[in-house]
């Protein structure tokens, strides 16, 4: 099967798929080396690897640029933030275009405005339902391989509340979509009420401390009826912290040698890159170009 179908087939399980973010190809080398089925593209976090917050500043462009790094060093499916499709229902039928054609198994399309801003953010803005609607159908007519997954996501509960929002992804139900997202509900008591209320469809959930949606386990989120749980800030998080430590150690010591034990070794570095695979390719066609 291939990353798509893999992944129709992961959503059709009684279990949830668990996939952690990624914003470049080491990341999403690192979530498949970890053994993960399928790893998140999050458009957050590609923003910040950019240096620049996530507030719609990313154009589409970008993101296909990112997302081809992404998928073109994994083999497990990815599953892609397309935020709102980057305008009206026209420019989502590009959008939806160009990332079928790149290769990931599936994206999330929103009904903030544009230019839309972190889901965890204050000021949001949603655009009408019957817009959205029209986008969405706009999104099914486009792709031409039917098992690219596509994703609605409702940011409705924090601007218009939790019934608008379970309401908005009902009719995203009945339109077609693959799965549903309705982001950050703000309890824990609002997480278990929404697959109560939208039992016949898959459902995501983005899954990070320090938003507006307390972070539960896995366990329960699965017991709940959930079946894809993202975690976008996990591996960006982490990064951010190591390099800080890594820079200030050696600005204050003038040497990493006290944490070296703690860094990945020159050797681990270009295996997770795959230099072997390239040597030997080196090696086979670089042979024959010098006879």
């Amino acid at each position: 099967m291939n990353p798509r179908q893999t992944l129709k087939k992961l959503l059709q399980r009684d279990k949830l798929l668990v996939a952690p973010g990624c914003f470049d190809g080491l990341s999403a080398r690192l979530v498949q080396e970890a053994g993960y089925e399928a790893a998140y593209l999050s458009g957050g976090a590609v923003a910040r690897s950019m240096g620049i917050p996530d507030i719609g500043l990313v154009s589409m462009s970008e993101a296909i640029e990112r997302a081809v790094q992404v998928v073109s060093v994994v083999n497990i499916p990815v599953i892609a933030d397309a935020d709102t499709g980057y305008g009206n229902a026209v420019n989502l039928v590009r959008t939806v275009r160009e990332f079928e054609r790149v290769g990931v198994a599936a994206i999330h399309i929103e009904d903030q405005i544009t230019p839309k801003r972190c889901g965890h953010l204050d000021g949001k803005e949603v655009i009408a339902l019957v817009e959205m609607e029209a986008k969405l159908k706009a999104a099914l007519a486009a792709r031409t391989d039917p098992d690219f997954v596509i994703i609605a996501r409702t940011d409705a509960r924090g601007v218009t509340g939790f019934d608008d929002a379970i309401e908005r992804a009902r009719v995203f139900a009945r339109v077609g979509v693959d799965a549903i997202f309705v982001e950050a509900p703000q309890s824990e008591e609002e997480l278990a009420e929404i697959p109560r209320r939208l039992p016949s469809v898959p459902l995501l959930v983005n899954v990070f401390k320090g938003g507006k949606t307390p972070m539960l386990p896995m366990e329960r989120l699965q017991k709940m009826g959930y079946r894809i749980a993202i975690y976008p800030s996990e591996t960006q998080r982490a990064a951010i912290h190591a390099m800080r430590n890594a820079l200030a150690t050696l600005k204050r010591e003038g040497t990493t040698e006290s944490i070296d034990a703690t860094l990945t070794t020159f050797k681990e570095r270009d295996r997770v890159v795959g230099l072997d695979e390239w040597q030997s390719i080196e090696k086979q066609f670089m042979a024959l170009d010098k006879d």
